[in-house]
């Protein structure tokens, strides 16, 4: 049911029938980005496997009728120790100026459950006020160049690097194996680490660095540790694939990778029940927004 917010103003879930309108507003709002690319943002969202009973797409803000604010929202439930745990990336936002005192009623409505951890994982610097008004705090922030090829770790002779394809012969979690097949339509790099015991899923992300140096931007691990345990065999498998230098969102040096750490760069925030790991923004307008849909060489 859509909620009042103030007289003559409201706020409901998206639906198809709103696209244009959607589409419209976050062109205005982000103008470097195309009308093509909120297109396709959400045309992921209709995609994606969103847990029953919460909404779709996101929220929209109406005056009389007329579409004047829209939040994003993508949500997610993920396997996280054993237990189920519900996850929503609070994207892409904007209110008309008119309606800007409405903005953070509109961002308080998306994200008033407690049983959610909403995360913000590209804030710009003029929404800083707003965010850190309603609860949320920084989880990371900055950013960490590694170059794991060269960086200490151990056990690294006791693991093999294998594609998706064929399922491990080692113990592995069914969660972890549809995720990496998930995010590998995204456009990614989806891996398992398999040794004796287990299969570690990783999955990393193709970029560059200003536009030049091509790198990897870790998406998913368990538990950063695993990437440090397995540092140097990850980095030559993903050196021999175009990305010696890995980016891994951090507060800081991380311990046992060579490279450099970059304060202030993309700081992301959460607020909810469960802080979120370094290194996981796994179903998040990351990987889902703009990207391309198609297989990365394995």
């Amino acid at each position: 049911m859509p909620t009042v917010i103030r007289a003559g103003v409201r706020s409901r879930q998206i639906t198809e029938s709103d696209f244009a309108n959607v589409v419209d507003l976050l062109t205005q709002g982000f103008p470097v980005r195309s009308p093509r690319y909120w297109q396709s943002a959400l045309e992921a969202l209709g995609s994606h496997a969103t847990p029953a009973g919460l909404p779709k797409y996101g929220y929209l803000l109406e005056h009389d009728g007329s579409s004047v604010g829209v939040v994003l929202l993508i949500y997610s439930s993920l396997a996280e120790g054993g237990t189920e745990t519900l996850r929503c990336n609070v994207s892409s936002w904007y209110v008309q100026p008119k309606f800007r005192s409405h903005a953070s009623l509109l961002i308080s409505h998306a994200t008033k459950r407690r049983d959610v951890t909403y995360i913000n994982v590209s804030p710009a610097l003029h929404t800083l006020p707003i965010v850190g008004a309603q609860g949320f705090t920084p989880y990371s922030n900055g950013r960490f160049l590694a170059v794991p090829a060269v960086s200490r770790s151990s056990r690294d002779d006791a693991v093999e690097i294998v594609g998706i394809d064929a399922p491990p012969q080692v113990p592995f979690e069914p969660s972890e194996l549809e995720l990496l097949k998930v995010h590998r339509r995204f456009g990614c790099l989806s891996l398992w680490c398999a040794t004796p015991d287990e299969a570690l899923p990783f999955v990393f992300m193709p970029r560059s660095v200003k536009g030049i140096i091509p790198c990897m931007q870790l998406v998913h691990c368990r538990d950063i540790r695993d990437f440090v345990r397995f540092a140097r065999p990850l980095g030559r498998y993903l050196a021999r694939r175009g990305g010696p230098i890995v980016i891994i969102d951090s507060n800081g040096p991380i311990p046992g990778l060579a490279g450099r750490y970059f304060d202030g760069k993309s700081p992301k925030y959460y607020k909810g029940p469960r802080k979120p790991n370094f290194g996981d923004l796994a179903y998040t307008e990351t990987v889902m927004f703009g990207r391309r849909r198609s297989r990365v060489a394995s």
